[in-house]
């Protein structure tokens, strides 16, 4: 952050010291001396180091609210099926909720931003889930109970898609380092609300509805820094001003990322320039990269989903308190705190990500295998392996970022990979619940999961090659 506040500085100092075009920045100065005016991008006055570190908390407070609703959920669900009297049928269907919720309301995202700004849509999607968490444990039945826990999920699932577009938009030159920080954000969320669940459950009783309906202070909180945003109505579809977004220039030398196309008079006056006219969409789908690529997120949403919704339950069921089950969940998810930091970071410097995807197929197989001969006895080192397996999250966004060349081509491929991805991954939590019910064990739904992490591996390799989506689907 301090090193983003420098650069920031910098940009400013270039632009305080320009001579010559004292009226753009008379325009800049009076931009920030109004009242509620919504900050320029970075490389203006009105974008102060202050705004850039209150976006920088948005991001990151919006990222840790991104799966607390689902491991929180995850880490009792046995008492959820007690109270509401599911079977495990109905609880697969459950666990199906989130990419369901993800495929339908992602899909709507970029269109809800040109509308209304990214900002605006990200700060009522952490309302979003603020209302769903409170209401779901008291709704009252299994039907309230799903519709609460949409809620929650509609507002995940719009933020889902945004994080990458508003990161290509406000931090062009960090796309690696910037992903790895909010992906950082998520795992760390994801894993505190699966290790902590059942002590404040206990905590507040030993009931789980309070248990559940704790998580919605932290999404209270989230809504806050997004506020000043809500007025930013800039439509994510502006040409990105980084000439390849791939490089971090955390790394990178001196390089300065700029659009080729700006006036080079404007760049050295420091004033506002004028943008190429809107792109028409991408013809996506002729793009086989981006198949690759919303294959993959599919495939490795399908295995996070299970995980979260599944796997404390299978460590309970081989022998594991509820109170250890939790924590293992977390192993596996807090795995992803460090290493969703490094991972994309080392991915832009990559020219072809294959490789990063089969190694962290590889873990995954051999977490799985270990589950299934000593499910309780090596307990804590499949928790790592799955844990290192599942930053493959992490990845897809990295590789999502870097398989567009402009903002609009990030969100329109985000778009597609996540809601396409997600669709995908819709029938793996209720298949396993249906085959955890009918075969009364867990070797039928481990083999399940192991078959799918070879596909994953494969379009993963694919999808990591270096082309753009830009390229393909102009042929």
């Amino acid at each position: 952050m301090g090193l983003m506040a420098s650069d920031e500085t910098r940009t400013v100092t270039r632009t305080e010291t320009s001579k010559s075009a004292p009226l753009g920045r008379e325009a800049a100065e009076r931009d920030a001396r109004v009242p509620g005016r919504t900050p320029g991008p970075p490389g203006t006055r009105a974008w102060t180091t202050w705004t850039t570190r209150l976006l920088l908390l948005g991001i990151v407070l919006a990222a840790a609210n991104l799966r607390p609703a689902i491991t929180s959920l995850g880490a009792l669900l046995e008492e959820v099926r007690d109270g509401l009297g599911m079977s495990g049928s109905v609880a697969g269907l459950l666990t199906s909720v989130p990419p369901l919720c993800f495929a339908v309301f992602g899909v709507t995202a970029p269109r809800l931003a040109r509308r209304f700004g990214p900002g605006a849509v990200v700060c009522a999607g952490m309302v979003a889930i603020t209302a769903g968490l409170l209401i779901r444990p008291y709704a009252g039945g299994t039907a309230g109970f799903l519709a609460a826990t949409a809620l929650a999920l509609m507002g995940i699932a719009v933020s889902n898609v945004l994080m990458p577009v508003i990161v290509k938009r406000f931090f062009p030159d960090r796309v690696g380092s910037m992903t790895g920080l909010y992906s950082m954000a998520l795992a760390f969320g994801t894993s505190i609300a699966a290790a902590a669940t059942v002590p404040m459950t206990n905590a507040l009783g030993g009931d789980w509805q309070p248990g559940l309906a704790v998580w919605a202070v932290l999404a209270v909180v989230a809504v806050l820094p997004w506020i000043p945003f809500v007025r930013d109505r800039k439509a994510p579809s502006e040409p990105s001003p980084a000439r390849n977004a791939s490089k971090d220039a955390d790394e990178a030398g001196d390089e300065i990322a700029e659009n080729p196309a700006e006036p080079a008079a404007a760049r050295r006056a420091g004033g506002p320039v004028a943008q190429p006219a809107e792109q028409p969409p991408l013809r996506i789908t002729r793009s086989r990269t981006a198949w690759a690529l919303a294959v993959f997120f599919g495939l490795q949403a399908t295995a996070a989903y299970i995980t979260m919704g599944w796997m404390a339950q299978i460590f309970r069921d081989a022998g594991v308190s509820a109170g250890t089950a939790g924590l293992l969940l977390a192993v596996i998810m807090v795995m992803g705190v460090p290493l969703a930091f490094v991972i994309p970071r080392v991915a832009t410097r990559l020219p072809h990500q294959g490789p990063i995807v089969l190694v962290l197929g590889v873990c995954g197989l051999a977490g799985y295998a270990g589950l299934y001969f000593a499910p309780a006895g090596g307990a804590w080192a499949w928790a790592l392996l799955l844990g290192v397996s599942n930053c493959a999250f992490p990845l897809a966004l990295t590789m999502v970022g870097m398989r567009a060349r402009t903002g609009a081509g990030v969100a329109q491929l985000s778009a597609f990979a996540q809601s396409t991805g997600y669709l995908i991954s819709i029938p793996g939590p209720l298949l396993v619940g249906v085959l955890y019910q009918h075969s009364g064990g867990w070797g039928m739904p481990i083999a399940l999961m192991s078959a799918l992490m070879v596909p994953q591996m494969l379009v993963g390799f694919l999808a990591g090659r270096d082309r753009t989506v830009e390229e393909e689907a102009a042929r």
